[in-house]
């Protein structure tokens, strides 16, 4: 089997696993209480391409494009097992999809010139913060590569990446040629915890910074809203002992009683 180079793309974006709150001018999301993580898709990404470097030999490059806090989640994914990273320093809030996708496919082209060529780019299949669903696919475009989105599992063997898609009809497979894109959805792997030697080689290892040449042109994103809580209805049964008619009638209507 031949060695293959992964490209993984994350992204710095607030928690959005806890409470979401929208910036003062509700332009995006506000990770200052909930935290920045990588979302689940991209985590899936990094495990999946470590995986495939386990068994085939080569090499895993993570990247991200933002400000310098962003770098916390490159080291994660160092710490899981990625090689090395790269840094597009850049205000993400003010780069859209096309341009992050341009930005990419310019690290891209200037790895393949100084000798390391990507067989496979993997996104999160969209950004957590965004969810817009772009940029791997105009990523493809602009590399004038196949790609194939939703992916959960990823086989290599004599140039060709196997994709397993999640449906609701089962899973779908793909055969396409390297190189590739990819857009991967969370659920078909476990991601691994990073070992404290891990975390330490993470610290050490160097981050290659570049500029983007692209001029961001936005999102042409207004403003984000929130749907409205859910309302609450709480019922008070009474007090002290002679609330207690009132519990055991709740308790045969759910069944608990006969």
């Amino acid at each position: 089997m031949a060695s293959i180079n992964v490209l993984v793309c994350v992204k710095r974006a607030a928690d959005v696993t806890g409470e979401v709150v929208l910036n003062a001018d509700g332009t995006g999301l506000d990770g200052r209480y909930s935290g920045y993580a990588m979302s689940p898709h991209e985590t899936a990404a990094v495990e999946i391409a470590v995986s495939l470097v386990e068994e085939s030999g080569g090499s895993v490059t993570v990247l991200t494009l933002g400000d310098d806090d962003a770098v916390e989640q490159l080291r994660d994914a160092l710490a899981v097992g990625a090689d090395d990273a790269v840094h597009v320093e850049a205000d993400s809030s003010a780069f859209g999809p096309t341009d992050v996708a341009a930005a990419i496919a310019e690290v891209v082209r200037a790895r393949a010139a100084s000798g390391t060529a990507y067989d496979l780019v993997l996104v999160g299949n969209d950004a957590a913060d965004t969810g817009s669903f772009q940029v791997g696919i105009r990523l493809a475009y602009l590399l004038d590569r196949p790609v194939v989105a939703g992916v959960q599992q990823i086989a290599v063997s004599d140039g060709v990446a196997t994709l397993h898609v999640g449906s609701a009809a089962g899973t779908e497979t793909y055969e396409v040629g390297l190189p590739a894109v990819a857009t991967v959805l969370e659920g078909g792997v476990d991601p691994r915890y990073p070992s404290i030697r891990g975390r330490m080689r993470a610290k050490k290892a160097p981050v290659e910074a570049v500029t983007p040449e692209v001029t961001p042109r936005g999102s042409g994103t207004l403003g984000l809203s929130l749907p409205p809580p859910t309302p609450n209805k709480v019922t008070v049964l009474g007090e002290g002992p002679g609330a207690a008619p009132a519990v055991v009638e709740v308790l045969r209507k759910i069944g608990v009683l006969s």
